[in-house]
């Protein structure tokens, strides 16, 4: 009898796992079943959420997802907001959110305990290039002057970005000074703009504004602002920004390189992940994403997951080395 009630018992087990099996590979072929979840960490208007939206534009034009993909922002914290965000969406495949260095540089400094860990790599899809920009009425016409101004006076030039203090547009723009020669680095004013960081700059409110290329164009297009110098190692062809020169181009030996990626939520299964993959791997193979790079200078960089998260692991390496020199690693 206990035989048979134990041989019952395991039967029914199994019987039930191959349930839950079959259940989740139904779940997997149904997917995408409903409407996505794509996250912008930043403003609106900004390069997180300029990414995003052209990501979620060329995959339903092209019909490679034919479900909805609104975007939401939830900006703060450098990124910080909605990396917290996502940990509330724990194993949900329909939350994707779009991240770039300051993932890693939120937590070396310390601004966040949450990591690139505690996201779900799923691809890299460009890279992009800082520009240091000023008003149109700047008595600053190179960057080569506004290093000659922080050699004499650190504190001469504000400086202001939209990442947080630490993260990626302050950092940028530390390695170009740093490179520069520029002494007590950390003694430069920045200021973070959660919003409108474009409009800070043409209202006076800062003299420089650190930022991606992508936000640029538009108000050089119309005049309104000047750019100075690009973190690219080459020129880049780009419409209005072919005639922008490089750090280097301008006698600073320095780059910066702004990767941009998708993650998924914390957890997310394996076969939905595999699908995202698959799907961003085809959308930067098409022309219209061709054409939305050329509009933007972005350099086309697809990495899958897996080579993905290697990269990233290497790369925290090299920010931490980075923020340890100039004195703001504060990690635990």
């Amino acid at each position: 009898m206990k035989r048979k009630s134990s041989s019952l018992l395991a039967f029914g087990l199994l019987a039930a796992l191959f349930a839950l099996v079959f259940a989740a590979s139904a779940l997997a072929a149904d997917f995408p079943s409903r409407p996505f979840e794509f996250i912008a960490p930043g403003g609106a208007g900004g390069g997180w959420d300029t990414t995003i939206r052209m990501t979620a534009k060329v995959l339903g034009e092209t019909g490679i997802i034919g479900q909805p993909m609104p975007v939401f922002n939830k900006p703060g914290g450098g990124g910080g907001v909605g990396l917290a965000y996502m940990q509330k969406k724990k194993g949900d495949p329909y939350s994707v959110i779009v991240y770039s260095p300051p993932l890693i540089l939120i937590n070396l400094t310390g601004q966040t305990n949450l990591s690139f860990k505690d996201v779900t790599p799923l691809a890299m899809l460009i890279n992009d290039f800082g520009a240091f920009a000023v008003p149109k009425d700047s008595p600053y016409r190179t960057i080569e002057d506004v290093m000659e101004a922080l050699k004499k006076d650190p504190k001469s030039v504000k400086t202001g970005g939209n990442s947080a203090f630490g993260s990626m547009d302050h950092i940028q723009f530390l390695v170009a000074a740093k490179a520069a020669g520029v002494k007590d680095i950390k003694n430069i004013p920045y200021i973070s703009f959660q919003e409108g960081p474009m409009a800070a700059l043409m209202g006076g409110h800062i003299d420089l504004l650190s930022t991606g290329m992508a936000e640029t164009v538009g108000p050089l297009e119309a005049g309104e602002i000047r750019v100075l110098a690009l973190t690219s190692s080459t020129r880049v062809d780009a419409d209005v920004l072919r005639e922008v020169p490089t750090l280097k181009e301008s006698g600073i030996d320095a780059t910066f390189i702004n990767w941009r990626g998708l993650f998924g939520a914390p957890g997310m299964p394996e076969q939905e992940k595999a699908y995202m993959v698959e799907a961003l791997k085809k959308m930067t193979e098409t022309p219209e994403w061709n054409d939305v790079c050329a509009k933007n200078g972005w350099v086309k960089a697809f990495m899958p997951a897996d080579e993905f998260a290697a990269f990233l692991e290497e790369t925290n390496g090299t920010y931490k080395e980075l923020l340890t020199e100039i004195g703001l690693f504060k990690a635990q």
